[in-house]
């Protein structure tokens, strides 16, 4: 079974006619406060908690996924697929295609994308791989290291260095009352 999507304009129409829409961010702290829909409601993927996620979901009504850009959103929808929640569904296209689509959103701090933070880890990595082999011909194995994980993140769409990136303390944000608690899944 595939997963279910929506588009960012299905599901908006979804809110304005009254339908209770409990949609959940996976994306971190700090992209959460950069900008988010205004029903969403914040719970990492890094550190997502299927459990608590759905703890408070009722269960006659779907459970709604958005991210950046939809990748990490399917990820989380194959966790709580894996976990048994059957009516969970990926907005088609993130919080990008929310904004693009002129949909409102709540907007905060910005801050650099977790996307555009690897990108600037692996580069600097990859360079100072090379720049040290000068000094001593193994150094060239950080740069073999950092390509290896960048081919390995286009395969399998998972990226360790996110992940930890994902963890520093610049991408996490003090605790402002953002409730993480849901409900109860339908597991039919």
């Amino acid at each position: 079974m595939g997963i279910a999507v929506i588009s960012p304009k299905q599901l908006n129409e979804r809110v304005l006619a009254g339908e209770r829409v409990d949609l959940v961010d996976v994306r971190t702290p700090a992209e959460f406060r950069e900008v988010h829909v205004a029903i969403a409601r914040n719970a990492p993927l890094e550190s997502l908690d299927v459990g608590a996620v759905l703890a408070g979901h009722q269960s006659d009504s779907s459970l709604y996924v958005i991210c950046r850009s939809g990748s990490r959103g399917r990820q989380a929808c194959e966790k709580m697929l894996a976990a048994g929640c059957t009516n969970v569904v990926n907005v088609e296209g993130g919080t990008l295609a929310w904004e693009q689509s002129g949909l409102p959103v709540v907007r905060g701090q910005k801050t650099i994308s977790l996307e555009r933070q690897v990108r600037i880890a692996a580069g600097f990595l990859a360079l100072l791989g090379a720049v040290l082999s000068f000094v001593h011909p193994y150094w060239a194995a950080l740069s073999g290291f950092v390509g290896a994980g960048l081919m390995f993140a286009g395969i399998t769409d998972t990226c360790g260095m996110a992940l930890m990136l994902a963890r520093m303390p610049w991408n996490q944000v003090a605790s402002s009352g953002q409730s993480t608690s849901a409900g109860a899944c339908n597991t039919k």
